[in-house]
């Protein structure tokens, strides 16, 4: 059973000055973690996560950012709402935070979930974006209707188990399609689904300890958090249809990409979609970054921002 520790505890329990605070943006309330002193730095996680997914590059980050790291609509703190979950809705909640907290543009970075808004972000609102990273993800496009979901005949799996391929099998991208049925089956039982992707995702399972791990089934414990989580997943195909009108981003790029292929696949998801981007390969690190691999995250990140 998930521990329930609050967010203005585990924000206290960072090196530095973090708070745990709430804004009213674009119809809903927003939670972030804000901490440090420089130029703002937001950072937006994935799913199934909440912000605490930062918590091992925030404080190094905040020796030179006011670090932002934000629940996303649908995540941990923030608000849960029937509707607004495709990624450029949610970029114009980030967008409408940004300027709530007094900031005329930021760097950004978002991993998984977080990396899609992210770069809906700097598409929708490039007068406020100065520099962009992506963690291991990029946004929908037509590339998500070809992505395998079972193992495929003549590429090393052994009768059918999606653990012992080279590769990486989506099957969640499917099941949270599923309209009603997640929740039902999930609710109560979160911490066997937070096991199961941190141990397929992550090269070394232990960079996701049990209190985090208790951090992130908690926050997913209600068939409410299931159900808005889940459109996050819902949306892809408006997501999809939003990226073919987005022109070539123009701030700069940076994605770094994981081991089991993440960087190749990167470089392929991003060829001719900005003007400036550069992709980096996080060595000994499956999907997690800034978990698996803080120290090189933080190094890569403060290199580019700074």
């Amino acid at each position: 059973m998930a521990v329930a520790v609050t967010d203005a505890e585990l924000a206290g329990s960072l090196e530095g000055d973090f708070v745990s605070a709430h804004a009213e943006v674009n119809g809903i309330r927003l939670h972030y973690v804000a901490g440090g002193q420089g130029e703002p730095l937001v950072l937006l996680g994935g799913w199934p996560q909440t912000w605490w997914e930062f918590r091992k590059i925030m404080p190094s980050l905040a020796e030179r950012h006011r670090v932002i790291a934000v629940d996303l609509r649908g995540m941990g703190g923030s608000d849960k709402p029937a509707t607004g979950y495709d990624k450029r809705t949610m970029a114009d909640d980030i967008h409408q935070l940004v300027r709530h907290l007094g900031h005329d543009a930021v760097d950004i970075a978002g991993h998984d979930i977080g990396g899609m808004v992210a770069w809906a972000f700097a598409a929708n609102h490039p007068g406020s974006t100065r520099r962009i990273a992506l963690l291991d993800i990029a946004h929908p496009d037509q590339r998500f209707y070809d992505y395998p979901l079972l193992p495929l005949p003549g590429r090393q799996e052994v009768d059918g188990d999606i653990h012992a391929g080279p590769g990486r099998y989506l099957w969640w991208f499917a099941f949270n399609q599923v309209p009603g049925l997640p929740e039902r089956l999930l609710a109560g039982r979160e911490r066997y689904l937070i096991d199961w992707m941190c141990d397929y995702l992550i090269k070394d399972p232990a960079a996701v300890g049990d209190h985090d791990r208790d951090v992130y089934a908690h926050a997913y414990s209600t068939a409410d958090a299931i159900r808005a989580a889940n459109s996050w997943y819902r949306a892809f195909g408006r997501d999809i249809a939003d990226e073919k009108t987005y022109g070539p981003v123009t701030a700069p790029v940076l994605a770094l990409g994981g081991g089991e292929g993440g960087y190749l696949l990167l470089k392929r998801a991003l060829d001719g979609k900005g003007t400036d981007i550069q992709v980096v390969e996080v060595p000994d690190s499956g999907h997690y970054l800034p978990e698996e691999q803080p120290e090189k995250v933080v190094q890569e990140l403060t290199r580019f921002f700074t």
